[in-house]
Formats: C-alpha cells, structure tokens, sequence
C-alpha cells in the first residue's frame, strides 16, 4: 500500500525535501506500508554524547558493503548454516531475535530447523566467520516482532538484553527491522545505551519506505539520533508499491528510478553516504513486490555513486561514499544460485 501522490509529496515539502536533485520478515510475505509509529509523549533528551568512531572489535565495515539476513527459521528457502553464507557478505543479519514476557527485552533461540547441534557450534560459526573479516549482528523484529520500546523502562529492558545477547553469542551488534511501529526517543535512548556498553557496535536498521519519506518519521528520526554511531539505514525498497521520490514525482517499485529518489530522501534528509545502502529481495520468490534484478541495483548503485546509469532520475549529486546494498535474504539467495552475492557483491566491492 502507497500513500497517495499529493500527501507524500505534502510530506516531502513540509521536510524541505522536494524539488530535490532516500528485510522481508520470517514469513514469505510483508505487511502492509500502513502500520505507523507510535506517537509517544517525548522525555526530555539530554544532549547528545559524541563517541569516538567505532573499531568493529578488530573488524572494520568496508567502505562499500554487502548485507545478507541469514534466516533462523525454514521458510522455502534454502536452509543454511552461517558457515554457508557465500562469502561476499560483509554483513550478516542472523533473523530474528523476539519479544519475550518483558516488555522491550528481546531473546534468541534457535530453530532446530536451520540443522545446529548445539549452540556451541552455531557459536563457532559465528567466530569463524568475523576471523574472515565478517559482521555478524543480530536482527530484531520481523514482520511479525511485537517489540515495543515506548518509555523508560522498556528500553532499559532491550538495552539490557541485545547487550547480554551480543556478549553471550558474540554478536557485533544489532539491525533494527521494527515493521508495527517504533518510538523514535527510547529506541534512541536503548541504543545509545548500547553503545555505552560496547563502543565498537554495528547498528542498522531495515525500515520500510515509508519510514523514510520524511525526517519527521519515527524511524528517520532514530536514525539521525544515533547517526554518530549507526553503520547504515538499509531500507526495504520493496513491498510497498508507487512512492514519491525527493524530486516529488511517483516512481513504481522494482525501477532503477525508484531506488535512486528514494535513496536521495535519506542523502538529503541528514543521513552520510556512508549511512545509506539499498535493501531489495534476493529473488522474485523472497517478497510480495518490488524484486529488482542485480542489473538494476547495480545501476542505481552506479547513478548515485558515479553520475551513471541513472534513468529517468538523476540526483543533483553523487555520492561516492554509498555503503552499499543488502538483501532479503542469504537463504533466498542460494535458493537462486547467489546471484545477488556474485552480481551486487562484486558490484558494490568494485565502487568508488
């Protein structure tokens, strides 16, 4: 579902954006664009602490990255390992860790069906794949997570728990993928408090586009809260029909067009480069809509970083510093011959 042309274009206008030259869950099927944030009363936010760049423990993001979620469950498509995940990933999202009884506190499990004998090995694969120079961070949500983080407490509880989780698993950080709603001052309150915790933590988040089509929305707003520690925003560029682009104009999901102006929203709305990447499915099969082949996200990838292939949309700028491209998911991946990982992959490793 899209909101109609002349209120996001509003929307857009209101941010100062138009005129402007910005993971699919455990199921095979994404909700509707229509969930919103929660509107909260806001706590008054102390100023914002400034820490020094994060080390990635003794791994570091590359300028240009790839992002996969490994699936932590069976769903039709290829059953992994992490120890599977072809090695072009820079990034892996193992997916998901869940809402327990405690309100924000989150937990992982896993699912006897992705094959583990213990977690000890699972544990293994993790190490074996940051000794390779890999990031493995935990997912948290899903189309179906009901975490909710909306006051004090409850964000004392997430902190408490994806912290006591990256300790106990060894996880390099946290993705946010929050689809029903997301309280942007204790979501940035829980992650700063991460971060106090571990200063070389990876943060992304997975928004849908419409948590991105203005700096005034929930999600956008965590974003630029943490932005001085957040690794980067790859939003899902899928499942969500027709959206405005930062010039205003209608793009349909699935064209080069529509992942270069809705990137341009997050370029122009404060996020670095550096913090924008393009989340898209791996295959027809892994979402409801928007698949865009690797030819296409190769080409929007080249529009924004090199002026190139841009289609019908070119950005009043480049952006050589873009961190990259993610995908829905590992799993849906090797179920079609890792064409994302060898075709993106070696595109955004090759950028400028």
């Amino acid at each position: 579902m899209s909101l109609p042309a002349g209120l996001t274009a509003a929307v857009l206008a209101s941010a100062g954006l138009t005129g402007t030259g910005t993971a699919q869950a455990s199921q095979t099927s994404q909700p509707s664009q229509a969930s919103r944030s929660t509107q909260a009363s806001q706590p008054t936010q102390p100023p914002p602490v400034k820490h020094p760049a994060p080390t990635i423990g003794a791994t570091a993001i590359p300028r240009h990255a790839l992002t996969g979620y490994w699936q932590n469950f069976d769903n039709g498509a290829t059953v992994q390992k992490l120890k599977d995940v072809d090695d072009a990933y820079d990034i892996i999202a193992v997916s998901f860790a869940e809402a327990t009884g405690q309100p924000g506190a989150v937990a992982f499990r896993l699912d006897p069906a992705v094959g583990y004998a213990s977690t000890d090995a699972f544990k293994a694969d993790i190490k074996a794949k940051q000794a390779a120079g890999k990031s493995v961070i935990l997912s948290v949500g899903g189309e179906r997570g009901a975490v909710s983080v909306n006051d004090a407490a409850s964000a004392k509880n997430f902190a408490d728990s994806v912290s006591g989780l990256m300790d106990e698993y060894g996880f390099n950080g946290v993705d946010i993928d929050l689809e029903n709603g997301l309280n942007s001052a204790y979501m940035t309150q829980a992650l700063k408090a991460v971060h106090e915790r571990h200063a070389d933590v990876v943060v992304t988040m997975a928004p849908q586009t419409i948590d991105m089509q203005s700096p005034q929305n929930e999600y956008f707003k965590t974003a630029l809260g943490i932005k001085d520690f957040l690794t980067a925003v790859n939003m899902q560029y899928y499942n969500s029909g027709s959206m405005n682009g930062c010039d205003g104009k209608v793009y349909a999901q699935g064209t080069v067009e529509f992942l270069t102006a809705l990137a341009c929203i997050q370029l122009a709305g404060g996020l670095a480069p550096s913090q924008v990447g393009i989340g898209v499915p791996a295959s027809a099969r892994a979402a409801g809509g928007g698949y865009a082949a690797p030819s296409v996200v190769n080409a929007a990838l080249d529009c924004l970083t090199r002026g190139s292939n841009c289609g019908s949309f070119k950005p009043a700028k480049t952006y050589p510093g873009l961190r990259g491209a993610m995908t829905w998911s590992t799993n849906w991946d090797a179920a079609n011959g890792n064409a994302f990982a060898t075709q993106v992959g070696g595109h955004v490793h090759g950028l400028p």
